[in-house]
């Protein structure tokens, strides 16, 4: 199934891509990738002739009826690896088993270091949890890769994704065997993630802002939540109201 669809992806989208000898064609590696549209976990493995694993929400796979049976078997069939995210600390600390159980296994294993998907198309700080942490446990390399013009395919609201070659980057391999066994240090964390992100920078050639993505969701929503106060309440007072809502009396 990773065969058929990686093929219709190929023949609809013409996917260009750079640095595929960077890909090991045996033995353990982490794809470590900048994220910018839900399609990114489909591109890639598209362009391999290696399986790539991500990991993905458990409830795609265990959604009722017909479509969640289709679903599940999508997933799985484009390397989706389900993750129970119930627990004392969610879907990091399975997300990060799951990671270490594919590359000691001797698999490719996908990450996004940002942990969601960019709201604006910069590059945001990554996490150093889930990376480094299975980095430096297993002391497989780390490969960096860009995914290129991917969210403009298909937009927030958009139905229809647009057919455009979207592009990808991969980078030359990280060594960070130096470090291993080392994964309870938050400095060492901190350290591998930064020049890993460093390097999706460099093939990506995207602004890089000092700050994690889920705050800046939260602050584009608060902004947006601030500015849709503001125009009801210019709205109330184009029409004669006071800001509690009580029309004023006339002249």
């Amino acid at each position: 199934m990773k065969f058929s669809i990686g093929g219709s992806l190929k023949l609809a989208f013409r996917p260009w891509v750079e640095g595929l000898e960077n890909i090991p064609e045996h033995g353990p590696a982490i794809l470590a990738s900048n994220h910018l549209s839900f399609s990114d976990s489909f591109f890639l493995p598209a362009v391999l002739d290696r399986k790539v694993t991500f990991i993905a929400k458990a409830e795609y796979f265990t959604a009722p009826g017909v479509k969640g049976k289709l679903t599940a078997a999508f997933f799985k069939g484009v390397g989706q690896l389900p993750v129970d995210r119930s627990g004392a600390r969610g879907a990091g600390e399975a997300a990060i088993r799951a990671g270490i159980q594919v590359v000691e296994s001797g698999g490719l294993f996908g990450i996004y270091p940002e942990g969601t998907r960019s709201p604006d198309g910069r590059l945001y700080r990554g996490k150093p949890g889930g990376l480094a942490r299975v980095a430096l446990a297993t002391g497989a390399p780390v490969i960096p890769v860009a995914m290129i013009d991917t969210e403009k395919i298909q937009p927030p609201g958009q139905v229809m994704p647009k057919l455009m070659r979207p592009g990808i980057r991969i980078g030359k391999p990280l060594d960070f065997s130096r470090y291993q066994g080392m994964d309870g240090d938050r400095f060492i964390l901190r350290s591998v993630t930064d020049e890993v992100m460093y390097e999706i920078m460099k093939l990506s050639g995207q602004e890089y802002v000092d700050i994690y993505a889920t705050a800046a969701k939260r602050r584009i929503a608060d902004e947006a939540g601030q500015r849709a106060e503001d125009e009801k309440r210019a709205h109330k007072r184009g029409h004669g109201a006071d800001e509690d809502g009580t029309e004023r009396s006339g002249d």
